[in-house]
Order: structure tokens, then C-alpha cells, then sequence
């Protein structure tokens, strides 16, 4: 009897191991059946917008963390897949920071283009997941929620890609429950234009924070303040933005921080303060405990299980390649899987992954961070045959992007990069960042006309 695989989640990490066996099978390999369950209706994971926050229709957890007006913070370039590049899908150069409908269609025209959606089904929830140590089989039970059916289902193996930029975590501050505003987490926020005139506390000194703070103010918002527990971001912000050390109390709308000075008159409160590796279909001896990291621990190649390899994880660790990386992770599972790379004993992968622990700890900034996940994706591709993918030019474009953040935190999505698979140069987009607020994939992709332009 043939083996089977259950993928959990069709957004990226899940689309990219379905890519990556669908692959191999094309090339005339025997590849065990693989079943995708996705709770959402469609493939995209966080890609996938929706209006919703708190429960879908469906009464499940909303899953996306998305927002309407969502660009790239990071070049395309950096993330392109290396067997579908963005001129392939778009038929000619884009500009290099894409909207979120841009990036959605082009997660999209690349699994379509695969034939895996015959693998997915949507609107499928998994519940748990077991393993039987005498049979040397999972049990997953799933409930479908249109059918509002529960089942089980046995498999040889599991790959666990629901991602972990979705169960927020929430830190609290004396009186936060009393004030007088509005208070949500990044999860939540959908709409700069709700923020318009409004004095506006970010709590936390990362992307999300960065990006809705920078966001709200493009819309309108009247003041952004920033409050960091480490340190500050320490932008050239415009007129208009503040850094404060970290949040002690809120007495009404008046918001104390831990150097003693204040601000009064705050309408919202932002918890920009991350997420939780969440896998709750997942017992304790199956679940990955970490904060969110590089390199997290017990992972082999950041990937297997070590107490049971046949558990795999991809797009588990803080992330600066994305798509790219998720590949190079399904293509190293899927040569495990096939038998093509021998897995070492327990002991030898845990020493492995250790020494990837440790080094991630020992990293000073963000440029040493950069190179030490291009490493790990290096390590990864050298072991398959997936495309060549030049991941030394990606480094030194994720260090140009760093160096032109620093130069304009609002004007750097403006700038253009070379694709690392094409060669060509990105276009300049048709409208600066600050004016784009229209964020539609047509608008992206269409030159005004010159009367619009005027």
C-alpha cells in the first residue's frame, strides 16, 4: 500500500511542499498520496484577505492577520521563486514592492499552474493529530465545516505548515482595561482610514509596528507613537511620530512609560507584540515549543521533529526569506520522504540543530541575521535539485533594503531592485507609496492615464 502524507494548511508553506512532490512526480517519481487541509475556502493562507477578526462563519478562529492595505515591506525580489519568477506569472517586469493582491495572485498563478489544488480540501479544520508507535501511523481527525462532519484519516507522515503569524500574543499593562479608546492587537487592524485624525500607541518596535504605524500615518492618522520594550527603531521619522520606552499604565487616555514621561489624548492602542507558535491539534509530544526565532529548537535541518521525524514542520522559524525558503524546506522533506537523504540518528540531529541554535544566539544584528538564514537556506538547496537560486545576491539585496529603510522609512518602497532570476531590472513604480492609496491589483499594474495622473 502506498504511503500517505497529510499537509496541514495550503497557504504558502503548505502550497510549497505540494509543489515540491508534484515536482518530483512529473519527473517520473513514486510519490505517496497526499491529502491538504486547509480551513479556509481557498489556498493563501495569510495572503488571503478577509474583513473578518475574531471568528469566521464558521465560528473558527480567524486565521488571517492580513490588512487592506498591505504592501510588501521587503522586496519581491528577495522572495521569488526560483522555477516561477514574477515575470513569467505578470508577462513582463513589476515594480518591487507589490500590494497584497499582487503578491495573492502570484502565490496563486504558481500552484495553478502546479495542478496541486486537486490535492486541497478547503473548509477543512484538523482537529488532532496522533501517533501509534505500533503501527508507526498518524491519526488525523478533521472536521468539515460545511458538512459539519467529523473524520479520521491514517498517514504515513505529517507536514505541519499553518504558519504562526496568527494566535496573537497579548502582554498586559495596568489600566489598559479601562481606557477610554479603542485597544486591539495587529491581528485585528483590517483599515488604516478608521485611524484618520486619531492619535494612535504601538505597542512593540518590530515590522508590524513599523508598518501600521507608517501606514496609519499615510492615511491620516494624527500622531503616531511608538512604545519598545529593548530598543527603540530609531528611524529618521517625520513630524509627527514619537519612541517611547516601554508602556507601564494607562489612566484614561493619558499613557504612562517606564522613563516617567507621558502622552495624553491617545484614541487607540496597537499591540503590535507578535505571535505565538500555536499547533493545538497537536499533543505535547508532537508540538513545537518556541518563541518566535531563526533556528527554533528540536528541529532538524529546522525541519523534522527529532523526537519523531516523520513529523515535519515548514515556515516554523522568524523569517526574512519566505517563499523561497519554504521551498528549499518542502524540497529537502520531500527527498527525505522519498528516501533520496538519509536522515542521522537522533543524537547526531540534535547536535546538528544545536549548533544552528547556537549560533543564532550569538547573532549581533540584523545584517548577521541575514546571512546566517541565507546559510541555512544554502545548506538546504545544496542537498536537492531544486532551480539554482543565487541566495548570496539575495542576501546583499535584503542588506541594500536594511541600508535604504534606514535612508527613508516612508520612501524606501519606492526604490527598485534587480530580479535575482531574471536579471532585469524592477520598474519604477507609477505613483510614490505615500500617494498609492488605491491598493488593487489593477491599479498596481495599470499607468494612470495622464489626466489622472494631473
Amino acid at each position: 500500500m502506498a504511503s500517505r502524507i497529510a499537509v496541514i494548511g495550503a497557504g504558502p508553506s503548505g502550497l510549497a511542499a505540494l509543489r515540491a512532490f508534484e515536482s518530483a512526480r512529473r519527473k517520473g517519481a513514486e510519490v505517496p498520496e497526499i491529502v491538504c487541509y486547509e480551513k479556509q475556502s481557498n489556498w493563501g493562507g495569510l495572503w488571503n484577505y478577509t474583513w473578518r477578526t475574531g471568528l469566521d462563519e464558521f465560528g473558527e478562529p480567524v486565521h488571517g492577520s492580513m490588512y487592506r492595505y498591505l504592501w510588501s515591506n521587503g522586496p519581491k525580489e528577495c522572495l521569488e521563486f526560483a522555477d516561477y519568477s514574477f515575470e513569467e506569472h505578470f508577462g513582463r517586469p513589476i515594480p518591487s514592492y507589490p500590494p497584497r493582491a499582487v503578491l495573492h495572485d502570484y502565490i496563486a498563478g504558481r500552484v495553478e499552474k502546479s495542478d496541486v489544488r486537486k490535492y486541497c480540501k478547503f473548509n477543512h479544520a484538523v482537529r488532532d493529530v496522533e501517533y501509534d508507535d505500533a503501527t508507526g501511523k498518524f491519526t488525523v481527525t478533521v472536521k468539515d465545516l460545511v458538512a459539519k462532519k467529523r473524520f479520521s484519516e491514517e498517514f504515513d507522515y505529517v507536514i505541519v505548515a499553518n504558519g504562526h503569524f496568527s494566535t496573537p500574543n497579548v502582554p498586559y499593562f495596568e489600566g489598559v482595561e479601562k481606557f477610554l479608546g479603542r485597544v486591539l492587537h495587529a491581528h485585528d487592524f483590517r483599515c488604516a482610514d478608521e485611524f484618520a485624525g486619531k492619535h494612535v500607541l504601538m505597542i512593540g518596535s518590530s515590522y508590524s509596528a513599523e508598518d501600521i504605524g507608517t501606514q496609519c500615518h499615510k492615511y491620516g492618522a494624527r500622531k503616531i507613537t511608538f512604545s519598545y520594550r529593548t530598543k527603540p527603531m530609531g528611524f529618521d521619522w517625520p513630524e509627527g511620530f514619537e519612541e517611547k520606552p516601554l508602556l507601564t499604565k494607562v489612566v484614561g487616555r493619558t499613557c504612562h512609560f517606564k522613563d516617567g514621561s507621558s502622552v495624553d489624548d491617545v484614541d487607540a492602542i496597537i499591540f503590535c507584540t507578535g505571535y505565538l507558535n500555536h499547533y493545538p491539534f497537536l499533543p505535547d509530544d508532537l508540538r513545537l515549543e518556541t518563541r518566535n526565532r531563526l533556528f527554533p529548537p528540536n528541529l532538524y535541518k529546522g525541519i523534522f521533529w527529532e523526537p519523531n521525524p516523520k513529523l515535519m514542520y515548514i515556515g516554523a522559524q522568524d523569517q526574512y526569506y519566505t517563499f523561497n525558503m519554504f521551498d528549499a524546506q518542502a524540497w529537502y522533506a520531500r527527498d527525505v520522504v522519498l528516501g533520496r537523504i538519509a536522515l542521522p540518528d537522533r543524537a547526531a540531529m540534535h547536535e546538528d540543530s544545536e549548533s544552528w541554535v547556537r549560533r543564532e544566539e550569538a547573532l549581533e544584528d540584523p545584517y548577521q541575521a541575514i546571512d546566517f538564514q541565507t546559510d541555512y537556506v544554502r545548506d538546504l538547496l545544496s542537498a536537492t535539485d531544486y532551480p539554482r537560486l543565487d541566495v548570496d545576491r539575495v542576501a546583499e539585496l535584503f542588506k541594500e533594503w536594511e541600508h535604504h529603510k534606514v535612508e527613508g522609512i516612508l520612501t524606501y518602497r519606492d526604490r527598485s531592485y534587480p530580479s535575482t532570476i531574471t536579471g532585469n531590472m524592477a520598474p519604477v513604480h507609477h505613483t510614490v507609496w505615500m500617494k498609492a492609496m488605491d491598493d488593487s491589483l489593477e491599479a498596481f499594474l495599470n499607468q494612470p492615464s495622464q489626466q489622472a495622473a494631473e
